[in-house]
């Protein structure tokens, strides 16, 4: 059997299941119950170090 055509079977087959498992295991693990305050500190990073916006827009009108 030729190099190429071995590593193109293996590619086709046991790789892509690897892929998928991998693939699958990684977005199970991000959106478990127990992530989520990772998640919403890691979402936060951007904002982290901006001046603290006014909760609610003024209304120019509004006086």
């Amino acid at each position: 059997m030729e190099t190429y055509t071995f590593l193109r079977e293996l590619a086709d087959s046991w790789v892509l299941l690897a892929m998928v498992i991998f693939y699958v295991t990684a977005c199970l693990w991000a959106f478990r119950p127990g992530a989520r305050p990772a998640n919403e500190e890691a979402a936060r990073i951007p904002f982290r170090h901006d001046a603290a916006a006014p909760a609610q827009p003024q209304d120019p009108e509004a006086n």
